[in-house]
């Protein structure tokens, strides 16, 4: 338990404006693993990289099983704080929603990301989502964890409103437990310096290819800079570009792009 509370600790501190924790999403143990050996002073998993790896289509249609078991088998492969991407919650009461963070923190994660996007990109109602974000709250005080709570607001990521609902459903988020506010789609700087000053709360971005760079969204006041699905979805580009050339031209030159040697990679994972 000390363990745990010592982690979860360590990994809040991270969250600090101006000096962002930087998150290259992992979705199995072994990009985990990868991640961790570069240098990453904690693992943050995408829940669509991981629905992907267990054969799912993201978006609320993984099971909470296999779901907490993957972010076990990442706790296990690694020894830095571990933050997880639980979507929705995997479950459809604020009731289950507090189950599956009482699993994922015994799996050994010390962080969860909770979305209020639906599947339909529509976003859920704010009563709801608060109720949800409250049972996730009291689901880690109940188990003595100062579990960070990180509130995703999919205004931005779906079009469904501009900064002033953002902002608004923020306020609302922290009063019901979050601790940090995740906004996907804001990359424009203004933008990322508004809310930043806007929300009084570690602010979380998506960032990839055309975003600013993380010293420059430092500047702008962001505490988290998460890559999301987009790591994956590089590593299985390069599986579609070697199985074309291999079916194709018959080559293999795709796969001498700065593959991890596999002694490296066995070492990481033999314990």
């Amino acid at each position: 338990m000390n363990d745990r509370i010592d982690s979860a600790e360590q990994f809040r501190s991270l969250h600090r404006p101006g000096s962002p924790l930087v998150l290259v999403n992992a979705w199995d143990a072994a990009s985990a693993a990868v991640v961790a050996a570069a240098g990453a002073a904690a693992v943050g998993t995408t829940s669509a990289g991981v629905a992907w790896s267990l054969g799912a289509a993201d978006g609320n249609r993984l099971d909470r099983g296999p779901a907490v078991d993957l972010v076990r088998r990442v706790a296990a492969a690694v020894s830095v704080p571990v933050s997880a991407d639980i979507e929705s919650g995997f479950g459809a009461t604020p009731a289950e929603v507090g189950e599956t963070v009482r699993a994922v923190l015994a799996a050994g994660a010390v962080g969860v990301n909770i979305e209020d996007g639906l599947s339909d990109r529509s976003l859920r109602d704010v009563a709801d989502q608060v109720a949800r974000l409250a049972a996730a709250r009291a689901a880690a005080d109940e188990a003595g964890t100062p579990l960070f709570l990180n509130a995703r607001v999919d205004t931005l990521l779906f079009r469904a409103g501009g900064v002033p609902e953002t902002v608004e459903r923020a306020t609302a988020y922290l009063a019901a437990g979050a601790d940090g506010i995740f906004v996907p789609g804001a990359t424009d700087p203004d933008l990322v310096a508004e809310l930043a000053r806007a929300i009084p709360a570690p602010l979380n971005v998506l960032a990839g290819p055309g975003a600013p760079s993380v010293p420059e969204l430092a500047a702008l006041g962001v505490a988290r800079v998460s890559l999301g699905s987009a790591v994956a979805e590089a590593a299985y580009g390069l599986v579609r570009r070697a199985a074309i050339e291999a079916y194709g031209a018959g080559t293999y030159d795709a796969l001498a792009d700065d593959p991890v040697p596999y002694p490296q990679l066995n070492a990481l994972l033999a314990g």
